[in-house]
């Protein structure tokens, strides 16, 4: 039988999630191997260094640069608050001081007696890393990190928008068919995930900011409205970093697209459950995908875990979306996969898969599809 390898899209009703928690520079872990977690709890911290203000102390006090050591009043490596004195001169018998004040709280580092400038460091910004899931410490990494290790549901979007969020599961629609409307959403939802059926139009999601619900998980949304959002027109860039209250996640493509039969019905199992998502997205090399983690309670456990990372890759009967245009977000199935390159429109040649999306043949390059794996 033809196979090939390719991105696959996660719908687990059961599989064991671990989640890497690395602080951007070495700092202090507080959690221990085996250690059990809740998401709100910190699991490491630093602090970044401040940032940095020069002053020009010889030029403020019209003295040579050579003097300057003679006129400070806070010696190298000294804290000081905002306000206090910097440097001042001596006068004329006392009197006619010209004087200096510290723009900002900090810490001395330095001073030139060639160019007359003071260089201030800002407090340092203190980092906490949370641990995003409930589970237990799986490994730590010495001065950086841990490795958090979890039972969960897990499903991966297409396509999503805004930081890592948590809350509460809640399903708005009847159907996986239904848009979000408006009276579906209310101040009750705030600091929940809240999944819809096919859409949300960029007034619905709005209010949804309005409202400071946590996520929206939704089949699908226009892409048109992302630069008003955004308020820059997305590229190919990772998402993720985005200062959006609510993280939006579309698990279908752009355009109104019901939600997958298996998306849905997954979500609708844990309704009110306590779920974390993370909206990052990166379309090419390292794939990064819009996520929901499940974590699953001890009694939903059956052992039965699908390995999150195993992937037998494409083969006749697999079940793909395909993730370019023109048949961006639709799902079908492989009928073959033709071993010869074909000629494509672009007249490049590529390994190509025959596929059946809603009754229809047609031939599509095998990078432009992914496979969703399902248990």
């Amino acid at each position: 039988m033809a196979h090939a390898y390719t991105p696959g899209l996660k719908v687990l009703h059961e599989t064991k999630v671990i989640k890497e928690r690395r602080l951007p520079l070495k700092g202090d872990v507080l959690k221990k191997k085996n250690e059990a977690v809740s998401p709100n709890d910190i699991v490491a911290t630093t602090d970044l260094p401040g940032n940095v203000q020069m002053v020009n102390v010889a030029n403020l006090l019209n003295i040579g640069a050579t003097d300057i050591a003679d006129v400070m009043k806070i010696e190298k490596g000294s804290k000081f608050e905002k306000g206090d004195l910097l440097a001042e001169t001596p006068g004329l018998f006392g009197l006619f001081k010209s004087k200096v004040q510290t723009p900002v709280a900090g810490t001395l580092e330095s001073f030139s007696e060639v160019t007359g400038q003071v260089v201030l460091r800002e407090a340092p910004i203190p980092v906490e890393m949370d641990a995003y899931i409930s589970g237990k410490v799986q490994d730590v990494i010495p001065e950086e990190g841990v490795y958090i290790e979890t039972d969960a549901a897990f499903i991966q979007g297409i396509f999503g928008i805004g930081g890592e969020s948590r809350g509460n599961l809640k399903i708005i629609t009847k159907s996986r068919e239904d848009e979000i409307t408006s009276d579906m959403l209310d101040s009750s939802l705030a600091g929940k995930v809240v999944v819809g059926g096919s859409h949300i139009s960029l007034a619905i999601y709005k209010k949804a900011l309005s409202l400071k619900i946590a996520a929206i998980v939704v089949g699908g949304f226009n892409y048109s409205d992302l630069k008003p959002i955004l308020g820059y027109t997305l590229g190919v860039a990772i998402t993720g970093s985005e200062d959006l209250v609510t993280s939006l996640i579309v698990t279908e493509g752009f355009g109104k697209i019901n939600m997958g039969s298996r998306t849905f019905d997954l979500l609708k199992e844990h309704d009110g459950h306590f779920v974390s998502v993370n909206g990052a997205t990166q379309i090419r090399a390292g794939v990064i995908r819009p996520e929901i983690v499940i974590p699953l309670k001890s009694d939903e456990i059956s052992g039965k875990n699908k390995d999150i990372d195993a992937s037998m890759g494409i083969t006749d009967g697999s079940l793909i979306r395909v993730i370019r245009a023109p048949y961006f977000g639709k799902i079908g199935k492989v009928i073959s996969l033709p071993n010869d390159l074909q000629k494509m429109e672009s007249e490049t040649m590529v390994r190509v898969a025959e596929v059946e999306i809603g009754g229809e043949k047609m031939v599509v390059p095998r990078a432009n599809l992914e496979m969703v794996e399902t248990d």
